[in-house]
């Protein structure tokens, strides 16, 4: 069995999520009374989003590395970053690391594949929204990638932001984002919706949205299980 070390916070709500996942599954599929070996750095999720803003890719790149090294001396065989726009550096890192990284792009992507979807909608932050590195894997992959109109962009990222980071979930955001989710079906023909935040599922699943839902969270937690028990 081998040790996960995830990067954290980013933020907490869905760290918690994926630390209750990862150990409880892990134990249902062994079948055993056992929790798998993992350790978590905990990182601000404020101050890696405030790097975006400023376009500073190499202090985002150094401020995750020292997380990631911590991990790597606590024995971990391979890393996670519970979160997508953090991924914005993934290649640096993994570049960096002197253990592999599991990607959350990657890991969706091959999920809409296996699904074989061919045009997904996109919710998340603002730079997962309007960055090349979250859409590019599926274009080459064949995948078409629609994003919402700049003001729905700008309404989703306030209310990850503004809300969900902090734990908030309000039946009024609900009902805007459920919007947002019809309008692109019916005008652009989306077939899914990527949930490309790790906080989105705190809001939206399948029983409340139209059309299916990607949940990155859950697709990537699926594969480090995979991994943990490889």
């Amino acid at each position: 069995m081998k040790k996960l070390g995830l990067v954290g916070g980013l933020g907490p709500e869905s760290t918690i999520l994926y630390y209750h996942d990862l150990t409880y599954s892990v134990q249902k599929k062994t079948g055993k009374e056992l929790f798998p070996n993992l350790s978590i750095e905990s990182v601000n999720v404020f101050e890696a989003l405030d790097f975006c803003k400023r376009e500073d890719y190499d202090g985002l790149t150094a401020y995750l590395m020292d997380a990631i090294n911590n991990l790597i001396k606590s024995g971990a065989d391979f890393i996670a970053l519970s979160a997508n726009t953090p991924h914005i550096v993934f290649d640096r890192l993994q570049k960096l690391a002197t253990v592999p990284l599991v990607s959350i792009i990657e890991a969706t992507c091959e999920e809409a594949k296996k699904q074989k979807l061919q045009k997904l909608g996109l919710l998340g932050t603002i730079f997962t929204m309007t960055g090349d590195f979250y859409k590019n894997p599926f274009i080459n992959a064949g995948i078409d990638i629609i994003t919402p109109t700049i003001e729905e962009m700008d309404l989703v990222n306030d209310k990850i932001a503004n809300e969900l980071e902090q734990g908030i979930v309000k039946e009024e955001t609900l009902k805007d984002f459920q919007k947002i989710i019809t309008r692109m079906k019916n005008e652009q023909g989306i077939e899914a919706i990527i949930l490309g935040c790790t906080e989105l599922p705190l809001l939206l699943n399948d029983k409340v949205s139209q059309i299916p839902c990607l949940d990155t969270m859950k697709i990537h937690i699926d594969t480090l299980i995979d991994r943990i028990l490889s």
